[in-house]
């Protein structure tokens, strides 16, 4: 393993991070604003081809088969240690997460280990996740790469999958690429209600329109998010966005506007496990999804009405023994448009069909979770992630 220059939080002010962007009192002239070497590593030839960066605050469990996944990617010519890096930043985890990392990183060339710096936290500051990463691309290995790919320890890639990427990038003259996964989902809550969000997703943010240059909507997903190092620190990389809960989309709507990006779906080069659990499901996108959404009311307003409307009207159809022919057709007429408008809107998911027709029975649960993100997010004004309280 090749150890960087890693400074630590009292031997290198220059990363010593308050989260207000304030300077530490014993050196007035370090702080987060956009400093010098930043200008300076845009023109600094790079020496290898890609760093992996991963933030990692308690992935104990996920981990190990993401950095299999990862390091089973070098080949000849594509040598892991030489044409590219993997930097693994613990965000002050409080289980396993750093000893695993550390154990896997032992004797293996181009695996590196960070410990994130301790978060100082105040009002308008870095996200956890913002800052382990910022960080990581300031360390002097991971900076002279000509690509940094932003992936979350959740993630599994499928063989040669970042080289493609890469290639990918260069041959559509990219300076972001940014892959949607296939998602695996742990129980059947999952199940059912990810065909739900990522259909509205794919509404919200037609990927189309994200890889077309004339339109303003811009997004991209954090689990896999390919930039060129030139592109990032044009924009000010994770800096610009360090009080951001959903920096992945924020720093595509940054890139967009002086770039060309590209989103897309890729289930044959990467699948995310987001969540373990239906409690940290339901925590993560209560989170997220009022900042995803622009009218999250709006929205549980009308999933709550596709509800009552799939189940009710055959109900209706059949409860009611005095209405006439006509009128149950039209009932059942009615219905099957539901169906179609219901059925036209959730397969922009990728879900398969049987999940499509779980999805049905958690509608109810996609409107508790966007109006409890609404009040989270608008009334306030906080939300927690992984023990952590943020201002969105």
């Amino acid at each position: 393993m090749v150890e960087p220059e890693q400074p630590t939080p009292t031997a290198e002010p220059d990363f010593s991070l308050r989260l207000d962007g304030s300077a530490p009192r014993h050196d007035p002239a370090s702080s987060l604003r956009p400093r010098s070497h930043v200008e300076l590593e845009q023109d600094e030839p790079a020496t290898h081809e890609l760093t992996v960066l991963i933030p990692a605050r308690n992935e104990a469990h996920n981990l190990p088969a993401c950095l299999a996944s990862l390091i089973a990617q070098s080949e000849p010519g594509f040598e892991l240690g030489r044409q590219w890096h993997i930097f693994v930043i613990d965000d002050d985890s409080t289980d396993e997460t750093l000893a695993i990392a550390q154990a896997l990183a032992r004797d293996r060339e181009g695996l590196h280990v960070l410990r994130a710096p301790e978060l100082k936290p105040r009002r308008h500051g870095f996200t956890g996740k913002n800052a382990a990463l910022w960080f990581g691309v300031n360390q002097p290995v991971a900076r002279t790469a000509a690509w940094f790919l932003f992936t979350d320890a959740d993630t599994l890639h499928e063989p040669a999958t970042t080289h493609r990427a890469v290639v990918e990038a260069e041959r559509h003259d990219l300076s972001m690429l940014s892959y949607s996964p296939r998602q695996i989902a742990a129980n059947l809550a999952q199940r059912a209600l990810l065909p739900l969000i990522f259909s509205e997703l794919a509404t919200a943010y037609p990927p189309k329109q994200v890889n077309d240059p004339s339109s303003p909507i811009a997004a991209a997903n954090g689990q896999f998010l390919l930039v060129s190092r030139d592109a990032y620190f044009s924009v000010g990389g994770h800096q610009a966005v360090a009080d951001r809960v959903l920096e992945d989309v924020a720093l595509a709507r940054l890139l967009k506007r002086r770039h060309a990006i590209r989103l897309r779906y890729a289930p044959e080069s990467v699948a995310a496990r987001m969540y373990q659990t239906t409690g940290e499901m339901v925590a993560g996108w209560t989170k997220n999804l009022a900042l995803l959404f622009s009218r999250p009311v709006w929205l549980a307003a009308s999933r709550s009405i596709d509800f009552l409307l799939l189940l009710g009207l055959p109900l209706l159809a059949i409860a009611l023994p005095w209405l006439i022919t006509w009128q149950k057709a039209a009932i059942w007429i009615l219905w099957l448009r539901v169906i179609l408008r219901y059925w036209t809107r959730t397969r922009r998911s990728n879900a398969g069909a049987l999940d499509m027709l779980l999805a049905v029975f958690a509608l109810p649960l996609f409107a508790v979770l966007l109006v409890r993100s609404w009040q989270q997010v608008t009334l306030t004004k906080r939300v927690t992630w992984k023990g952590r309280e943020y201002t969105p």
